[in-house]
Formats: C-alpha cells, structure tokens, sequence
C-alpha cells in the first residue's frame, strides 16, 4: 500500500541519509585499505622525487649521502612498477572485507519510502546488515 506524501518525504531522507552514510563507510574503508597497502610505494616515490636534482633536490643528509639522481631514478621506477600488484591487492583486501561485512546489503532502495510494509533486508536476516548471525553464503549483494 502506498505511503502517505508527507510519510514517502520523511522515509525517503531517511533512505537516502542512511545510503549517504553507508556510501561514506565504504569510502572510508576503501582510503584506509588503500592508504596501509600503498604505503610502500608511496615512501619510495616520494624519497625517489624529493633527491632527485630535476624535481625537488632535497639537502637532506640522506639525499646527500645516499642518492644521486640514478639512484633516484630508480626509487621513482621501482615505486611505480610495484604500484600495480599493490592495487590489486588493496582492492582484493577491500572486496572480501565488504563482502564479509556484506556492507552493500546495507544499501537500502527506494520502494522502502514509497510502500507500507516492505521489510528491511536487515530485518529479514534477523540483525543489523553487518553483524547477522547465520546468515546465507549465496546472497548477493545486488539482490
């Protein structure tokens, strides 16, 4: 049955804030992941372009001591070809800690503001989306 206009207008801000806020864990997720894996890379690029004399040429002691601009150069290559298997990994971390959370599940559609009666989906697995007990392997996300 359908919902009354004021009632669709207040569950339709409250599905919708409540996807915003879903939306911004997994973001969240997603940098944190992102940001602990490609940390490696990320150190040797910076230190590859900060001693390298046509970039940056740091006077730092180490920049000094240590790298020449091959040697830099190299950091800077080194650093991008190990990016790739890294992102790889990051996102593979990120899919299976998303999918064990079932964090798109919390992802609530629009016909629950419009129709009375329509259960939640984490109503119906007996707990909040995250943290149901014996729930089903072989529910998908996009259903």
């Amino acid at each position: 049955e359908p919902r009354s206009t004021c009632c669709c207008l207040a569950w339709t801000l409250l599905i919708v804030t409540m996807n915003i806020l879903v939306f911004f864990m997994n973001l969240l997720l997603m940098f944190v992941i992102f940001t602990i894996v490609l940390l490696p890379t990320i150190v040797v690029v910076y230190f590859g372009f900060q001693c390298h004399s046509k970039v940056l040429h740091s006077a730092a002691r180490y920049c000094r001591s240590f790298l020449d601009d091959s040697s830099s150069s190299a950091l800077i290559i080194l650093g991008f070809v190990i990016m790739s298997p890294l992102i790889v990994a990051a996102m593979a971390i990120y899919c299976s800690l998303a999918r064990r959370f079932r964090l798109f599940m919390c992802l609530q559609p629009y016909s629950r503001a419009v129709y009375k009666g329509v259960r939640w989906h984490w109503y119906e697995e007996g707990g909040f989306c995250c943290c149901a007990r014996g729930w089903n392997t072989q529910v998908k996300a996009w259903v």
